[in-house]
């Protein structure tokens, strides 16, 4: 794919939707996260009219506990048919503490997902969720059998001329902000073995949550080197990270837009409600190597 530095002229997206990750829902009500949820779904239900859907990369609550799950639903339900469908992916935070089949089950209960991974459709774009099959503290473990069900369900979008969208919560090593050696946030034990399958589908467009890295870090975009699909460090809803290595408060997501010819794709400051100068990109399409 190709990545350029502006946004190309405005006509009708096919399909927008907005990029969420790591809210990191409390059981207070009143806590930083859980507000911080509340102005991002606020925000996309007052600015995103058509969104045809709200993809959240994992870290949903802070601990996984039955309580955090219910002051999801009840931030959600705030916005009633206000906001497009949602969907999810694991991480950490959601999975990794006591009995992992439990675990894993309150998560699809309180998510509606149907699986530790799982695939849908939306206006004839490909949309996949991957996620870890172990409850691991920090890392995500894929099977064997996932990581061919992706090759697969990219495969079948090789030569569409379509985007297929990706998402999992940690990032590969050394790839999009916060996932360098030094910094320590990547997390896919698969690393390899990942990047082999996407290494096949340049029309792949990945997005990962879990370094918490501001948007305006260097590396929000990740555009491959030649070798890999376009990916994108999603930032965070609960609060930020900074190349500092330091906690900074804010909300950060992205707004995604489509195109016959490109995907936009714009950084969103949910805190003051604007726009991230340095976080606007386009990816452009690219033909299936090899």
């Amino acid at each position: 794919m190709e990545a350029i530095g502006h946004e190309g002229n405005d006509d009708r997206p096919l399909l927008s939707f907005q990029v969420i990750t790591d809210t990191h829902v409390t059981a207070d009500p009143q806590h930083a996260h859980n507000r911080n949820l509340d102005r991002a779904l606020r925000d996309i239900a007052e600015h995103a009219a058509d969104s045809r859907g709200i993809m959240h990369v994992g870290d949903v609550t802070d601990h996984g506990y039955p309580e955090e799950y219910e002051e999801l639903q009840r931030i959600w339900r705030q916005y009633g048919n206000r906001l497009p469908e949602a969907r999810f992916a694991t991480g950490n935070h959601d999975i990794a503490l006591g009995k992992w089949e439990a675990r894993l089950g309150r998560f699809l209960e309180a998510t509606g997902m149907a699986g530790p991974y799982h695939d849908h459709r939306i206006e004839g774009h490909l949309f996949l969720f991957l996620g870890t099959e172990k409850g691991l503290e920090l890392y995500c473990s894929l099977s064997e059998e996932q990581l061919q069900w992706l090759d697969a369900k990219l495969g079948e979008e090789a030569d569409s001329g379509r985007p297929a969208f990706v998402f999992l919560h940690q990032p590969l090593r050394n790839t999009v902000a916060g996932s360098r050696e030094s910094q320590g946030w990547h997390g896919v034990e698969q690393d390899e073995e990942l990047r082999g399958v996407l290494t096949k589908h340049p029309h792949a467009i990945v997005f990962t949550g879990h370094t918490h890295w501001e948007l305006e870090a260097p590396y929000a975009f990740y555009d491959g080197e030649g070798r890999l699909p376009a990916m994108f460090n999603a930032a965070s809803v609960g609060y930020l990270w900074t190349d500092d290595d330091e906690h900074k408060d804010g909300s950060q997501g992205y707004y995604v837009e489509v195109y016959p010819d490109r995907v936009r794709v714009r950084g969103r400051d949910f805190e003051r409600g604007a726009w991230i100068e340095d976080a606007r990109f386009v990816v452009r399409p690219g033909k299936r190597r090899g």
